[in-house]
């Protein structure tokens, strides 16, 4: 089989990645055939291409975080036809993908696999953030950095749907978005600290940032005694010359000497490959909160925030849609 791949070759812009033919090698033994329906242009693909994701691997290689398929082949016969979504972190940017058959989910019946694809990555990460580690009750606050986005525009709607209220920014284009989820939008260029101190005068209950730099201190300066920040990104230095690696380990530091502090507030900073290293447990989390995320968008509580379909041919075309700011959601390549 000729399989259709994009592959990111170095350091360079988004009309550099390349569109590349190879025949697929055989299945190895426990992994599974999908054909690939939709897979999504994520933050950590923008960060890839500067060569600023912190374990990314050497160049060339194919992108592509997550995907949503079919299944065409694999060892157990009652997989092979059925609509699965996969967590890759790369690799995902293909016509055909092989995977372990262990990592695929279940997507729901009602969902078309772009409108599934904004919840992969997206819905876990929202999920875990929320219930997994800020904990936040029913009745609770909290805010969202980012809210119009991928990630964001999810945990709002999570939040929502659990009885939480949600205060959100974004740039001023996109505030209706954000109101429109059910959240207060601010501005991020404005005095986003005043203002939340005035919807919010105990604090908040959590604080899910993913700029980094130096706002972070506003964002653990605005939690409630008990509250958790949950820091997902550094996206405030991804175009800051260096060491890529140098702007997470100082967010790392600080993270961990707040949590040092007898402040009665937490700091935690989320990666969605916590825990690999029990692959069993790890799965079964993943398997369980997207099956979760899953349920709620086909039952209607959750809304697909799909930004642009673009064919995979034209990854460059959607790299930079991704890039540009000025969409909401999520863009999802489709081959």
């Amino acid at each position: 089989m000729t399989v259709t791949e994009i592959v990111l070759p170095g350091l360079v812009e988004p009309d550099g990645l390349r569109v590349e033919h190879r025949e697929l090698p055989p299945l190895a033994p426990g992994e599974a055939l999908i054909r690939v329906e939709a897979s999504g242009v994520s933050f950590a693909e923008q960060q890839m291409r500067r060569g600023k994701y912190f374990d990314q691997p050497p160049f060339p290689f194919v992108p592509g975080y997550d995907v949503v398929g079919t299944v065409l082949d694999a060892e157990d016969p009652a997989l092979v036809g059925r609509r699965v979504a996969a967590l890759t972190k790369i690799g995902g940017w293909r016509s055909h993908l092989a995977v372990p058959a262990a990592d695929l989910v279940p997507v729901p019946g009602g969902l078309d696999a772009a409108e599934a694809e904004t919840f992969v990555v997206n819905g876990i990460t929202a999920w875990q953030m929320l219930h997994r580690h800020a904990k936040v009750r029913p009745g609770g606050t909290i805010l969202v950095h980012g809210a119009s986005g991928g990630v964001g525009s999810t945990l709002v709607q999570l939040a929502r749907a659990a009885g939480i209220t949600v205060i959100g920014t974004a740039s001023a284009r996109n505030l209706d978005v954000v109101t429109a989820l059910g959240a207060t939008a601010l501005d991020y260029r404005g005095d986003v600290p005043a203002r939340v101190r005035e919807l919010a005068p105990g604090g908040v209950d959590a604080v899910f940032d993913h700029v980094g730099g130096p706002g972070i201190v506003d964002s653990f300066r605005l939690l409630a005694p008990g509250g958790a920040l949950i820091a997902y990104g550094s996206a405030a230095t991804k175009d800051t010359p260096g060491n890529s690696r140098l702007p997470v380990l100082k967010l790392f530091a600080r993270l961990l000497w707040w949590n040092v502090l007898p402040n009665r507030r937490r700091a935690h900073f989320y990666n969605v490959w916590g825990g690999k290293r029990n692959p069993a447990r790890f799965r079964a989390r993943l398997a369980e909160d997207l099956t979760a995320v899953f349920d709620l968008a086909a039952n209607g509580q959750l809304e697909a925030q799909v930004a642009a379909r673009i064919p995979l041919t034209e990854a460059g075309k959607a790299l930079a849609l991704a890039e540009s700011g000025t969409v909401t959601g999520k863009v999802v390549l489709v081959p």
